[in-house]
């Protein structure tokens, strides 16, 4: 097994930070634009749930959050499927595919009569979608190794998160002047132009000689690598867990902060206050990750996460919550997990050069759906309190360092 991971490792020498095909900057700005795709079908729905609930007949909070559930689902899943395309056909077409299905199911989203067309609507949208994270790993995974794939990762997220932080004010915009389904077709119409300057500015990155056949044989061989990695499979784990904590961020803010705050025209402030809090520190990281290494900041990060939802529960405990100590430790938290999810995401495909897009796929799928559904287990705890969301980020927090200390054989903070 170790001859195959040796086999299936890139052994090219490190990468510098100008082996992109096109400009540095227009490259992390187009990564960057590729990734806040699917961010912005789940964020800037939060605001329009309740409308969605009213029109069509779903009063609970449990039955209208599917509408972000199954996206998510969708989205995790498709990547077992545009993975292995990717490596086989190339990136640019398995992505144009995508993004062209993800513009259908989104114009059929806005167009759904019932809920039950919605769903079907938006899980085929969140699989066609999946092409975008799939693709956009690879591609950085192409171009860059080691520290300098964590700094252009880092950068890309950091631009990638102003759809986190603008998709909530966007949609509550957008309901102000039509409904919910205007929403759908404002996406569609963005994803249109990011399939426009995909197409015309970026070319294939890679090379026919280093394209893998399609079949059963070579799936289940390219999974089992990934899979038999120590890197690979630890920080995939640790970065599931810690993903699971973000989802229950987003299923639990807008019942906090209409129930417990009791200040739901302040979710988009609230939620562009963590989400900036998290491109703040992929900035830092940029700058910082190429002298300290990924290991040290990832595991740095996840103390500090565990630390601020400890103060958290603390001041639950106490009775001195208010909304302005619970954006600051949140916002806090979700720093730590940006520092730690970056570096951990470019860890764990460290070894994956020669199966950089089935790699992705499976790591990816894995990720995110296992990631929803804890992020869902996080959420069904809700009590009307902050309880559930703190307890998601410290149990996450402490996980996450634990498993990183067996994939490291106990050496924590150490420089990669």
């Amino acid at each position: 097994m170790s001859g195959m991971r040796r086999a299936m490792s890139i052994e090219s020498p490190p990468a510098t930070l100008n082996t992109a095909p096109i400009p540095f900057l227009e490259f992390v700005a187009l990564v960057a634009a590729l990734m806040s795709l699917g961010a912005l079908g789940i964020d800037s729905m939060l605001p329009a749930l309740p409308e969605i609930g009213r029109r069509l007949g779903v009063p609970d909070v449990g039955g209208r959050a599917l509408v972000v559930t199954v996206f998510v689902v969708g989205f995790g899943l498709g990547q077992l499927m545009q993975g292995p395309l990717t490596d086989r056909y190339g990136r640019r077409p398995v992505l144009i595919g995508g993004l062209i299905g993800y513009i259908v199911c989104c114009l059929l989203a806005g167009l759904a009569g019932s809920f039950t067309l919605l769903l079907a609507a938006r899980f085929a949208g969140g699989v066609a979608i999946a092409a975008s994270r799939v693709v956009t790993i690879a591609l950085v995974r192409d171009c860059f190794t080691g520290r300098a794939m964590a700094k252009v990762s880092s950068l890309a997220f950091m631009v990638f998160m102003a759809a986190p932080i603008l998709a909530p004010s966007v949609g509550q915009l957008i309901l102000l002047v039509g409904s919910w389904r205007l929403i759908f077709e404002v996406i569609a119409g963005l994803a249109a132009l990011v399939l426009v300057w995909f197409a015309w500015r970026m070319p294939e990155t890679l090379a026919p000689e280093n394209r893998v056949p399609l079949s059963v044989r070579q799936l289940l061989r390219g999974w089992r690598a990934t899979l038999a990695d120590r890197a690979s499979l630890g920080y995939m784990i640790a970065g599931m867990i810690v993903q699971g904590a973000l989802f229950g961020y987003i299923g639990l803010i807008e019942p906090i902060m209409e129930r417990v705050f009791h200040a739901q025209h302040l979710l988009g402030p609230v939620f562009a206050a963590s989400a900036g809090t998290m491109a703040a520190a992929n900035l830092l990281n940029s700058r910082i990750v190429m002298r300290l290494g990924m290991r040290r900041i990832s595991q740095a990060a996840l103390v500090v996460m565990t630390l601020a939802a400890a103060g958290g529960l603390i001041a639950v405990g106490m009775g001195r919550e208010g909304l302005v100590p619970f954006v600051l430790l949140q916002a806090l938290a979700m720093a730590g997990y940006g520092l730690a999810g970056s570096n951990m995401s470019a860890m764990a495909m460290e070894n994956m050069g020669a199966i950089a897009g089935t790699a992705a796929s499976l790591q990816g799928a894995l990720v995110v759906t296992g990631g929803a559904v804890l992020g869902s287990i996080i959420a069904s705890f809700f009590d009307g309190t902050t309880i559930a969301l703190h307890a998601g980020f410290f149990v996450a927090g402490l996980l996450g360092l634990g498993i990183a200390a067996i994939v490291e054989r106990g050496r924590l903070f150490r420089p990669s």
